[in-house]
């Protein structure tokens, strides 16, 4: 048995030998950095040696250009600030799969090491065989290289879901506060809108006593009335149940916050996070078109058992027998890049066309808004000539609240346009993924 584990040792030495001259390196020479170092590192450098995570992290472009996105919410503004709290609720599901995905990276890296276990048999005479099972692949066409790097395109996509998560929480939060912000400003003009109108509800109510006006014009102001308290009460509720979601996904409660969101973004902020994804999941997608191409094409390797009725020696064997399919497989596996490219361009292509999209109905939105800033103004000035006509006794009170009308639609109109325009930024923001600074995510 001695012998026995002492061939096996040779066995694995000269397989790990082999391995590093022929397997996944394509007759390169290669020899893993770390099997190098290993043996020359002191105990100071071994403490100083980076994670797997921190390597990644290094030689990955995608996750480097993520942590290096910055958010465009100004610091301290009411934006920053509901991002900041609804962040540090965030429970981080996207995280764990992140963590995952960088374990099973790191599990495959080892891939390219020999594979030992146990293998025990019952014999015919009742007694139990107990072998150890070696096995070495010295040659697979790329598979283990392939699932290398398909584990390390699989942290990069949840990287990137990562990111694509917190912008979602981000731009959530921010959408319910910019609502509560629009119906509370809603609310505000419903009041002096009541107030007003209720003024000149008295008012015909005293000319009704008097046989002056007619009761069907009391009963057109009455029911006027009746509209804006309604819609008065559909914007407190509005508000209401905004911030109440708003503080079920906060770390602290967010009523107290005022002020319209800043959000300064533009078409050029940030690549978009979906054209990002889709040249993470091309990598993996040729990655794992590389693993199933090899898998059909016959492999060597050493290895055997160890122990009673050894066998070792080299074994050429395939995943799939040969069939007459193999052609198409190998064809359509090849076919993997291209579709994959296809992919990222179409991708670019939705994503430029809503960033374009969305950057014409901010800058409409904002003109509107501008007009109907402007409009509200003059429908005020017509609002003061028609009360001092009426004070002047040259205009009915109907005449009044006809114009009156008109200015408080204008103004509802200038804030629906102005927190319109914020929402749509929000939007271009959260496509861009710059509403969280990609090192804290």
């Amino acid at each position: 048995m001695r012998q026995s584990v002492k061939r096996a040792g040779g066995l694995c030495a000269a397989a790990l030998a082999l391995s590093g001259c022929v397997s996944d390196t394509g007759g390169r020479g290669f020899v893993p950095a770390d099997l190098v170092t290993r043996f020359r590192a002191s105990d100071a450098s071994q403490a100083m040696k980076p994670t797997y995570a921190e390597k990644i992290t290094a030689d990955s472009p995608i996750i480097q250009g993520l942590a290096l996105r910055s958010s465009v919410l100004p610091d301290g503004d009411v934006s920053d600030r509901v991002a900041a709290s609804v962040l540090a609720a965030n429970s981080r599901t996207a995280e764990a799969e992140l963590r995952a995905a960088t374990l099973r990276s790191e599990a495959a890296s080892k891939n390219w090491l020999p594979r030992i276990g146990p293998q025990i048999s019952l014999t015919s005479l009742g007694s139990l065989v107990a072998n150890l099972v070696v096995d070495q692949v010295l040659f697979d066409n790329g598979r283990r290289r392939g699932e290398r790097a398909f584990a390390v395109a699989d942290v990069e996509v949840a990287a990137v879901s990562l990111a694509q998560d917190t912008n979602r929480r981000v731009a959530t939060a921010l959408t319910l506060y910019t609502t509560a912000a629009e119906a509370r400003e809603t609310a505000a003009l419903g009041t002096e809108t009541l107030k007003d109108m209720g003024h000149f509800e008295w008012i015909m109510q005293e000319r009704v006593k008097g046989g002056v006006s007619d009761m069907s014009d009391l009963t057109i102001l009455r029911q006027k009335l009746s509209e804006i308290r309604a819609n008065y009460e559909a914007a407190l509720e509005r508000e209401a149940t905004s911030i109440s979601e708003l503080n079920a996904m906060s770390v602290q409660p967010l009523g107290d916050l005022r002020g319209v969101p800043d959000i300064p973004v533009n078409a050029f902020a940030g690549a978009p996070l979906t054209v990002v994804r889709a040249e993470a999941e091309k990598t993996r997608a040729i990655a794992a078109a590389k693993v199933e191409r090899a898998g059909q094409l016959p492999g060597l390797s050493a290895g055997g058992t160890v122990g009673e009725g050894s066998t070792l020696g080299l074994q050429v064997k395939s995943e799939q027998l040969l069939g007459f399919g193999t052609q198409a497989a190998l064809q359509a596996a090849a076919l993997a890049e291209e579709t994959s490219t296809r992919k990222v361009r179409q991708a670019v292509e939705d994503a430029n066309r809503d960033l374009r999209r969305l950057e014409r109905q901010i800058s409409a939105k904002s003109r509107q808004a501008a007009e109907a800033a402007t409009l509200a103004a003059q429908a005020k000035r017509n609002l003061d000539i028609f009360q001092a006509q009426y004070d002047a006794g040259q205009r009915q009170v109907m005449d009044v609240v006809g114009v009156y009308e008109t200015f408080a639609r204008q103004q509802q109109a200038q804030v629906v346009l102005k927190y319109g325009a914020v929402r749509l930024k929000i939007e271009m923001a959260q496509i861009q993924g710059v509403l969280a600074d990609g090192s804290a995510i």
